[in-house]
């Protein structure tokens, strides 16, 4: 079937007005065809009365391939973390990376993520994962000084290779960095000349831990923004993860050079990174917050909402003020915002004319029940995934009445993860 008629759902657009409206969706071939009362022909009338129709949620920050070490690396102190972390890296092989990434995914769609940006190598083998799900990615190659890798051959070569490759619709390739802490000028500007040649965004982490800050300084003279922007890397093609550890002069620097931010509250209060970053500050200056989990390894649970909720709430707290983040201005960070960080205008609302990434919530469940006037912020406050009924991506079903598609567990019992 190629077109689908969604009938009497209450629809929360996320459009400019966050308009919410009771109606039909009519989806043709990958796109939203219509919205609106009208009961047009198609090849299936789905009863969407007792749901609520979001746009797919989209992940900006996640490290999908590193789904298997959930719960392997908790309670540890940071650098015992990292050093755990590299170690079990260097270990891995394709078919570990591949099935790694297709378990995350699942538990992606299984939440309503329909578009998740990811940093990692072996990229090419992650998408084989991604289009086997029919998740939309975005897969950031990372690279950094040769002599810290554990990929074979020139990191930035290997970006390369990977954004010139086969083309997928449902696929965005970009190049991506480690962090400072593991990379010279000379790969930075490696890397942005990559970027501005194939006209890719860049993906990276920055200013996560105050150790990081205290390091630049040492070595660079100063902080990893004011750096960054001196050595002319930081541009509109760049989403920095992270940024934790940003003074409002920083602020105004990753404004002014149009830089993305993505936010990563659950990650960065369970590593213990100390401090949140100036969110309210950045939304005042301008820069496009998006929301991300980073990996299972450090969050646990690949679910966005979770972290929407935790990010706002422990953000109220740390400043004293109630009124920070209110819940419509939160959930752009999950989908309109998101979907502008990637450069991407086509996703992250419902609107005639875009991909019809859509989340179908069950409404008439004992934790639910909600309506048009507290709508927002009972998705974004009391969110359960199990509300999560349905998922369709570019017009396809990955997961419908609560099945993922094509998922097995009784296969990830017994693969390889390393």
């Amino acid at each position: 079937m190629t077109s689908f008629l969604f009938k009497n759902a209450l629809i929360l657009t996320m459009n400019h007005n966050n308009d919410i409206v009771r109606g039909n969706i009519l989806v043709e071939n990958d796109h939203i065809q219509h919205i609106g009362t009208d009961e047009i022909g198609c090849d299936e009338v789905i009863d969407a009365s007792g749901t609520v129709i979001i746009p797919g949620l989209i992940d900006t920050h996640a490290h999908v391939a590193m789904t298997h070490l959930r719960g392997m690396l908790d309670d540890l102190h940071l650098d015992a973390f990292l050093e755990k972390t590299f170690s079990l890296d260097s270990e891995r092989t394709e078919n570990g990376i591949f099935n790694s990434s297709l378990l995350g995914m699942y538990q992606m769609i299984d939440a309503g993520i329909t578009s998740f940006h990811d940093l990692y190598y072996d990229e090419n083998v992650i998408e084989r994962a991604a289009l086997q799900t029919g998740i939309r990615s975005f897969l950031s190659w990372v690279t950094l000084d040769p002599e810290y890798t554990t990929q074979s051959g020139d990191p930035v070569k290997n970006a390369e290779n990977f954004i010139t490759g086969e083309k997928h619709e449902t696929v965005g390739r970009s190049i991506g960095v480690q962090g400072i802490y593991v990379t010279s000028k000379e790969t930075y500007d490696r890397v942005r000349e990559i970027a501005e040649k194939y006209g890719t965004t860049i993906h990276t982490h920055l200013s996560e831990t105050r150790k990081e800050v205290y390091d630049s300084v040492k070595k660079n003279g100063k902080r990893p923004i004011e750096y960054l922007h001196q050595i002319g890397f930081l541009s509109s093609r760049v989403i920095a993860a992270h940024c934790v550890w940003s003074t409002m002069r920083e602020v105004r620097l990753l404004a002014g050079d149009g830089v993305k931010v993505s936010w990563n509250p659950v990650s960065n209060a369970k590593l213990g990174v100390g401090g949140m970053p100036p969110v309210p500050e950045m939304l005042q200056q301008g820069i496009h917050v998006s929301i991300g989990t980073d990996s299972a390894s450090t969050n646990n649970s690949l679910d966005v909402m979770n972290d929407l909720k935790f990010g706002t709430i422990a953000m109220k707290n740390q400043r004293w003020d109630a009124s920070l983040l209110g819940a419509n201005r939160a959930i752009e960070m999950c989908t309109r915002e998101a979907a502008l960080s990637l450069n991407r205008t086509d996703i992250g609302s419902i609107e005639e004319g875009k991909k019809a990434d859509l989340v179908i919530l069950d409404n008439l469940r004992p934790d639910t029940l909600m309506k048009p006037d507290t709508l927002i912020s009972d998705i974004v406050y009391s969110w359960s995934r199990s509300w999560v009924r349905s998922v369709m991506i570019n017009g396809k079903f990955v997961k419908r009445d609560w099945k993922v598609k094509d998922f097995d567990p009784n296969y990830f019992l017994d693969c390889e993860f390393v």
